[in-house]
């Protein structure tokens, strides 16, 4: 199964909590397979269309059937590509900081490229179903400053998980979702912060790589 690793840190090549997770990550997944090569993007250093005016615009003119000019044409090609990377890959594994209770501007950014009705999910009289469902896994890999699983003051303001995990199970139809955290890294020590989200990963990935 082909994996897509998704860096949505603004700064990919620090030293942060986020890059330490990926690198175990990498490293494990490695481990199991030898033989496979991972897709790595780093969200701050690639074109992603957001979902501004221009692309409400291009929107509309398809949906009314009218020319596109040539920036349209560019625009809808580069979303285009970045749906149809995703899609090739069966596992996915984002990599972010928890920004404000929530995802990363330019994760919310990929997010608005990769949520394409009748490419990843479509719409019925009884809702949206969800198109992705041929054993589709994803890994996500949560950094934050804060403790948001032991029912702390901010637990119901953890937006961020919830939104990816509906996201990809209930709209775009993903089989499974997993995550390991590096959490309370404003309150305590880095060796703890990496141990617990260490063996998260550890106590997961065999299943993920299935």
């Amino acid at each position: 199964m082909a994996t897509l690793l998704i860096n949505a840190h603004p700064k990919p090549h620090s030293s942060s909590y986020t890059q330490k997770m990926q690198n175990y990550f990498i490293e494990q997944w490695q481990r199991l397979n030898p033989n496979e090569k991972m897709t790595i993007i780093n969200l701050s250093e690639i074109d992603i269309p957001s979902l501004d005016e221009s692309v409400l615009n291009l929107f509309s003119k398809q949906i009314a059937g009218l020319k596109l000019d040539d920036l349209e044409q560019s625009l809808m090609l580069r979303m285009k590509q970045i749906l149809v990377q995703f899609k090739a890959h069966h596992r996915i594994v984002i990599a972010m900081p928890m920004h404000n209770f929530n995802i990363t501007a330019k994760l919310k950014d990929y997010m608005d490229n990769i949520l394409i009705a009748r490419e990843t999910f479509r719409y019925t009289e009884n809702g949206s179903i969800g198109l992705m469902t041929d054993d589709r896994k994803i890994f996500l890999l949560q950094s934050s400053g804060g403790i948001y699983v032991e029912n702390e003051r901010y637990t119901p303001l953890e937006f961020s998980q919830m939104y990816l995990r509906e996201m990809f199970t209930n709209i775009m139809g993903f089989n499974t979702f997993y995550i390991a955290r590096a959490q309370g890294t404003a309150l305590r020590s880095e060796s703890d912060v990496l141990k617990e989200g260490f063996e998260r990963i550890d106590s997961q990935l065999v299943n993920f790589c299935q």
